[in-house]
């Protein structure tokens, strides 16, 4: 969320960052409500203060013995007045904050500017594509040739885009997990946690899902519960309402979490096997630091989620995202996509978003400062370190061999317990 003393002091600066997000927000509306709020907020303190100072003078006139029935039958008047006010200025409030949630995060100045993904900007690409001399196979193909996965039967059990894992692609899919948790808490200091997979809507509305993306999420109407689209959503909220101390920041977590996402809209869009799922797993990295520093936390959470498909020997490269491609809560986000032979194309397997303090003020997540203790936002950041479906499909095409064999990266041969597939 953005501050309303941001928008107020900066409206060309704000109208210039929802236009280059492709967003329609009636920005001059928002003020024009601001403005009404505050102008009732003054107005009901004034209405209070002369309720207050008439309370003193019946109080003073019964003390001196004096009649004070018309001063009391007026107090009561203006009470019910305030009482009045109060409601509309509750109202007022609710319906401007409403209208606050709505608005995206603003661009970095650093982003690149344009309409959509065609003006993404490659930054850097580690690893060279597969070479073969043979024709390469879908991983769609080697999965099911080599029983890793049973795309039929998953879908008999709870429709298309819920994969049914199966002997050793299921023994693969875990052994992924654990490399990169391990990866991220043994080498890079992060802080493993095992988030619920379902959360009240506070916590996606903090990360910025909710209101807007409701209809991509699963949602419990019985209990009041949505199913999480990602682990940042229940280890972001982790601090909401709390104050930290400067000392402790940055905190660094890790966390493992099925994800869930409806995906609505997107039927028939990149869904063959394992591009486009319903339900995935995914190792999450989450950073609360101080503002000063979260570009630089960025940049080190993306070399850190680099660290994965390096360690697999994976082709990828990174590519900083057009302000009309960036999501609605992201400040600035770098992407990682991973060469797909089989697929022939890139596959996002990450997203490395520095969110500055949109979803703190959402959460209401803050530090002390150690200097002068003061109390200000957090900046959150957040990347997959990865999500498994993509990544699993770059391993099997990348790896496979003529005679329909897949070698295995040499970091996975001891928790495999097998250097090959088949």
């Amino acid at each position: 969320m953005l501050s309303l003393t941001r928008i107020r002091n900066n409206p060309d600066q704000i109208k210039a960052g929802l236009e280059a997000k492709n967003e329609s927000i009636d920005l001059d509306k928002i003020l024009k409500l601001d403005e009404k709020h505050r102008d009732k907020i003054h107005q009901l303190n004034e209405m209070r203060a002369e309720r207050n100072r008439a309370s003193e003078a019946i109080a003073e006139a019964k003390r001196a013995g004096k009649d004070s029935d018309d001063a009391i039958a007026a107090m009561r008047k203006g009470s019910d007045a305030i009482k009045d006010l109060e409601k509309e200025v509750s109202d007022l409030g609710q319906t401007l904050n409403e209208q606050l949630e709505l608005i995206p995060n603003i661009p970095h100045d650093t982003v690149p500017v344009g309409q959509d993904e065609t003006a993404n900007q490659v930054i850097r690409e580690w690893g060279d594509p597969l070479a073969v001399d043979f024709d390469v196979k879908s991983h769609v193909e080697i999965g099911l040739e080599l029983k890793l996965f049973d795309l039929e039967r998953g879908s008999k059990i709870s429709g298309s885009g819920f994969p049914l894992l199966t002997g050793l692609g299921a023994k693969l899919e875990r052994v992924l997990i654990n490399f990169m948790l391990e990866l991220h808490v043994q080498k890079h200091g992060f802080t493993e946690i095992f988030p619920p997979f379902l959360t009240r809507a506070e916590a996606p509305r903090t990360c910025g899902q909710l209101p807007k993306f409701a209809d991509d999420m699963y949602y419990i109407e019985k209990d009041d519960l949505y199913l999480i689209p990602t682990a940042e959503v229940p280890v972001t909220y982790i601090f909401s309402d709390e104050i930290m101390d400067e000392d402790d920041l940055p905190v660094n977590y890790a966390a493992y979490s099925a994800c869930f996402r409806r995906e609505a809209g997107s039927y028939g869009k990149g869904t063959r096997g394992l591009l486009r799922l319903h339900q995935f797993n995914k190792v999450e990295m989450v950073k609360f630091v101080e503002p000063i520093t979260s570009y630089d936390e960025l940049e080190s959470l993306t070399s850190q989620a680099e660290e994965v498909l390096q360690q697999l020997g994976l082709h990828y490269r990174v590519v900083a995202l057009s302000t009309g491609d960036l999501s609605f809560a992201a400040a600035k986000c770098y992407d990682l996509e991973v060469w797909a032979p089989g697929e022939g194309k890139w596959l996002e397997v990450s997203s490395c978003s520095n969110y500055e303090d949109f979803q703190a003020r959402r959460g209401n997540i803050r530090y002390r400062r150690t200097a002068d203790k003061k109390v200000d936002f957090v900046h959150t950041l957040n990347g997959s370190g990865l999500a498994t479906p993509r990544l699993m499909v770059a391993l099997l095409e990348t790896y496979q061999t003529p005679d329909g064999k897949v070698l295995l990266p040499q970091v996975l041969h001891e928790p495999m317990g097998q250097e090959v597939l088949g």
